[in-house]
């Protein structure tokens, strides 16, 4: 029987003293000349990003939009970067799909079993019948947009909704669709008020946190405000801080040591 997201990501968080997720999002544009002449560059790129850092990590997350833009052959680019993932470390597709039932019923089947992710991220706006479909498969875990990291955040998200500002109806409705404890939320280093009051709403659920690094969110910040009472809880991505760490033919190496140095900056603020 195979592990879940969650007993994936707890035995690598403590295998590997890790809360890093690092996001494999390769731009073509942006890969190093000797990576460019390869038959299926991205590919080769991720490889070798997933063999240098896989002992630093909790969870790897591919964004499927630098998939969906290679065109016929993303698809399978993207199942041959999981494939070579190793199995006891857990993958979180960013697709923040959201879409009514039926729809999200065929999001669900693509992402969950077809490339056989653990975990996915999904707009909740639609509403109940909208995340149904994804949090049914109870073996993985469904992270809901909550609070973002990036500058148009605070267009809606933070806008009064009654007694409370959108994002922690959010919160209360991702408490109270979590009858199986498989959902999570995304909530931006960029937002540290939000993060804090999020963790105080959601105590117990897994918090994605993006914007650490080319974004510039404080990662201090984001531990203080994002762990459980565990020390643990949350998934750190970094993807262009790590992916792009050097242009040259030394990325995989950079690489290694700029997750290095990210795992061992969080682990400095851990509780």
């Amino acid at each position: 029987m195979s592990l879940s997201f969650t007993e994936k990501w707890n035995q690598a968080t403590r295998r590997n003293n890790s809360l890093v997720c690092v996001g494999l999002d390769a731009d073509p544009a942006q890969l190093p000349a000797s990576v460019r002449a390869k038959a299926d560059p991205v590919l080769y790129f991720n490889q070798q990003i997933i063999d240098v850092t896989c002992d630093l990590v909790c969870c790897y997350k591919p964004n499927f939009a630098f998939y969906s833009a290679l065109g016929a052959d993303g698809f399978a680019t993207l199942k041959r970067t999981l494939d070579h993932i190793p199995a006891d470390i857990p993958v979180l597709i960013d697709a923040k799909v959201g879409d009514i039932g039926n729809v999200a019923a065929q999001y669900a089947r693509a992402f969950y079993e077809l490339l056989g992710g653990d975990a996915l991220t999904v707009t909740p706006y639609m509403g109940a019948d909208c995340v149904a479909p994804f949090t049914a498969y109870k073996d993985r875990t469904t992270f809901l947009v909550c609070l973002t990291s990036n500058r148009g955040a605070d267009d809606f998200q933070k806008d009064p909704l009654g007694d409370r500002p959108l994002y922690e109806q959010v919160v209360a409705k991702a408490r109270a669709w979590n009858a199986a404890n498989n959902i999570g939320l995304v909530v931006g280093a960029t937002q540290p008020a939000g993060l804090a009051r999020v963790r105080a709403l959601a105590p117990d659920m897994p918090l994605l946190i993006p914007g650490i690094g080319a974004q510039s969110g404080d990662i201090a910040a984001a531990v203080k405000n994002g762990c459980d009472s565990r020390g643990a809880g949350i998934l750190i991505n970094s993807s262009r801080g790590i992916l792009y760490a050097s242009p040259g033919s030394d990325f995989a190496a950079a690489a290694r040591q700029a997750t290095l140095a990210l795992r061992d900056a969080i682990n400095a603020h851990r509780p």
